[in-house]
């Protein structure tokens, strides 16, 4: 049953996601626009829970602070330099089996080829992906995700989220992150190993260990400055690089946070 249910699951997934996440988005935009009732306070348009959203931040900072950030920067202090490269090429390279797939859902041709050659020269040439060789080869990462792969079918975004471990998202990035989570087990010989956990924490010390120098960038107001960074960071990749007008921007130097989201 399990096996059937991970071999099908995938798609059943994906579809009930997109039929989900495109109506939630719509709805939420346009509940965005109404008018609040007399009386009410003023409640930003592309952050309507930012209250609840900042107790949730508070709690994600205070866990962070206390567990994850201290294992990470041990991680920084004790591991070589090339083994944590080694290590963040390794866990890349596994990446380019979504942008892969997402890349196929959006009918993007060109980054379906580029995501499989990555993949196959970084596996073939690059000691199974740790060194990331297919760079040198002008084959730059292109990121794609069941997030931008729902936007690019017209699911809206929906209102921003800060959620509890995850940190920041919304209803279209959360549903694409469910999808992609939900896929990617299958990349590994055997999801119930404790192995498999093992290496699932080593990829999240790694990520946090290199967001670690990112931090001294942050000015302001820190709840406000993750937010704008990490929709900043989503609408870059939605249009594919392309710069539109920024409704999120404050004037601060958000997009040196942006590759941590």
């Amino acid at each position: 049953m399990r096996q059937i249910f991970f071999r099908r699951g995938p798609c059943a997934l994906i579809l009930m996601t997109f039929l989900f996440a495109l109506p939630m988005g719509q709805v939420a935009a346009q509940a965005m626009q109404e008018p609040a009732p007399k009386g009410s306070p003023a409640v930003d348009a592309k952050d309507p829970y930012e209250n609840w959203n900042r107790k949730v931040f508070r709690f994600n900072e205070t866990v962070d602070r206390w567990a994850l950030k201290p294992v990470a920067q041990m991680y920084r202090d004790f591991m070589p330099g090339f083994a944590d490269r080694a290590i963040t090429n390794f866990f890349n390279n596994l990446q380019e089996v979504r942008n892969f797939t997402n890349s196929l859902l959006q009918l993007k041709g060109e980054s379906a080829v580029v995501a499989a050659g990555r993949f196959t020269y970084n596996t073939v040439f690059g000691l199974g992906g740790l060194i990331d060789v297919a760079t040198a080869f002008d084959l730059p990462e292109r990121p794609e995700d069941f997030g931008q792969t729902l936007g690019y079918w017209g699911a809206g975004a929906g209102p921003y989220l800060m959620l509890p471990l995850l940190g920041p998202s919304n209803p279209r990035h959360f549903g694409g992150l469910a999808t992609d989570g939900f896929v990617l087990p299958s990349l590994w010989d055997n999801v119930e190993s404790p192995e498999t956990y093992y290496a699932r924490a080593l990829q999240i010390v790694d990520k946090r260990a290199d967001l670690i120098p990112a931090e001294s960038f942050i000015s302001g107001d820190r709840y406000t400055f993750v937010r704008n960074a990490f929709l900043q960071r989503r609408e870059f990749l939605i249009n594919d690089g392309r710069v539109v007008e920024d409704p999120f921007a404050s004037g601060d130097d958000e997009d040196l946070m942006l590759e941590g989201f």
